[in-house]
């Protein structure tokens, strides 16, 4: 089983769900906004893929909170990222040990088999 992570009214999460269910692929899809990741869950996705790959550094919540003029340490851009989730690229998809982060339906079709 898939698990997808993201916001619900997001369009790449829209687009992702579509594709998964159009492609008979079946997910548990986590909302952030109603279930944001724990510290340790977070901590798990960042020691997986990194911090510079789950961070949308594009996102409006980066630029509202004013985050690309500050120079901040990894320590710090991760406890913006924990109470800023909505900062974090989405979808992430888990797919047993396997990750992927962001929307790309040619990754999708490898990822899922």
């Amino acid at each position: 089983m898939i698990e997808v992570y993201g916001i619900n009214n997001c369009d790449k999460i829209r687009k992702t769900k579509k594709w998964l269910s159009q492609n008979e692929i079946e997910f548990d899809f986590f909302d952030l906004k109603k279930e944001p990741l724990s510290r340790e869950e977070l901590e798990e996705f960042v020691y997986r893929v990194g911090l510079d790959t789950l961070v949308n550094k594009r996102g409006m919540t980066w630029r509202k909170l004013g985050l690309k003029d500050k120079d901040l340490s990894e320590d710090e851009l991760f406890e913006q990222l924990l109470e800023n989730q909505s900062m974090i690229k989405r979808p992430v998809l888990i797919n047993g040990e396997g990750i992927l982060v962001g929307y790309d339906e040619d990754a999708f079709e490898t990822f899922v088999d």
